[in-house]
This record gives structure tokens, sequence and C-alpha cells, in this order.
């Protein structure tokens, strides 16, 4: 049968099927900073989803449509679920929210924040509390030194 009878995949319909954002199992812990960028992000799908419908062209930009709806489910199911934590002042021990600087084996010095999975960007200084190196670290002291990958590190201060 020649290709000019066969009807093609409708990317259109197939992009407007698209799968839910995963939601993490872990408790959804944010920061004063981080509750403010969920609202942010909820405000944005928000808007979004009702610019689609406002559009009138649902039919033919129903990828929009979907992107907007999983969005707002995803922002609406975090918002819910959101536990804020208010940072600790002069934290003696490493928990949620607080600034570290860790020594390496390789004697460089980095420093980050534990922040909620959805604030977390290494790139910018902050790691997802249920990181590994997160992990490593809560609940411990200045001068305690923990494997992480299996690689020393050193815990310089905390703030």
């Amino acid at each position: 049968m020649s290709v000019a009878f066969t009807r093609d995949e409708d990317f259109e319909a197939a992009a407007a099927n698209l799968p839910d954002r995963p939601v993490s199992p872990h408790p959804n812990l944010v920061t004063p900073e981080g509750l403010a960028q969920l609202e942010a992000a909820f405000a944005e799908a928000k808007t979004a989803y009702t610019a689609a419908q406002a559009s009138g062209q649902i039919n033919e930009d129903r990828t929009a449509m979907a992107r907007a709806t999983r969005d707002l489910r995803y922002y609406t199911t975090r918002l819910g679920s959101a536990q804020r934590i208010d940072p600790v002042t002069a934290p003696e021990r490493v928990v949620f929210g607080c600034t570290i600087t860790i020594l390496r084996d390789n004697d460089r010095e980095q420093t980050f924040r534990i922040v909620g999975e959805d604030e977390a960007d290494p790139a910018k200084g902050s790691v997802s509390y249920v990181s590994p190196l997160a992990r490593a670290l809560l609940g411990k002291e200045i001068g305690d030194e923990v494997q992480v990958g299996g690689a020393g590190v050193e815990i310089m201060s905390i703030r």
C-alpha cells in the first residue's frame, strides 16, 4: 500500500498524552524559599492552564493544554504535601536547611545548602536532603569525617 494512503502518527495527539511528573515518595520538606518557589511555579502553571483554555484552540494545540494540566496537577500535589522547615539559627549539627562547607580528600573545599527535592540545584550550591551526600552528613558535627561515594569528606563549617 502506498504511504499516501496511510495515516501518519498524530504527533500532536501523542504529545497531548504526557505522563504525569513523578512525585517523590519522600516527605516533601521545603525551606521558606522552597515553598515560595513552589507557590510561584503553581501560579505559573495556573496561568498557563487558564491561557490554554482561553485560547479556544485546544483542539489545535493540545500539547499546551496537556503540559499545563500536568504541571498544575504536580504543583497542586507538591504544595499540598509541603512541610515547611524554618532554618535553625547557629546549628551545632548538620540539619535540613543549613549550609555546610566540607573538605574533600583532594583538599578541595565545597559549600552547599541542604534543601528540599524541588529546590535542589547542585550547580547553584544546593543539594536535596535525600541525596547520598546530605544523608551522610545529616546529624554530624564540625570536624566529623564521613565516607561519601568511596571518598572521605570532613565538615569544616555549619551555618
